[in-house]
């Protein structure tokens, strides 16, 4: 539903290298480059970082990134904690969502809580 969207950060550097980790693993990279803006995606760039001159704080965004299963979730979870991210919630099921929910939940390098989730997982994964 969405065709893409962008989140403005105030350290590119940092913020590039978490996403270029962590959007990785779930099979996507980066397809375009400005310097202050970065597209990320597999066919087109669906999601942006960028940064202005100025840029102050930001209120945080809750972003959710599609995973085609619980070990990608997992795997997804560990690469980010080992770019330093804080886990706001460990992977698991969240029957509270839908009963085949699997999502794991961190704060990227600007503060933004971000999951990724798979909608088809069992009890079992």
């Amino acid at each position: 539903m969405i065709d893409h969207f962008g989140i403005n950060c105030t350290d590119m550097e940092a913020a590039a290298a978490f996403y270029d980790k962590v959007l990785g693993v779930l099979g996507h990279r980066r397809l375009m480059d400005f310097g202050v803006a970065i597209g990320y995606g597999t066919g087109q760039p669906h999601f942006w970082i960028s940064t202005f001159e100025g840029i102050g704080p930001n209120r945080e965004t809750h972003i959710a990134f599609a995973a085609p299963d619980a070990a990608t979730v997992r795997a997804w979870h560990a690469a980010a904690v080992a770019s330093g991210a804080e886990t706001l919630h460990e992977p698991r099921m969240w029957p509270e969502y839908h009963p085949h929910y699997y999502g794991a939940f961190v704060r990227d390098p600007d503060g933004n809580n971000v999951e990724a989730v798979c909608h088809t997982a069992s009890e079992g994964d």
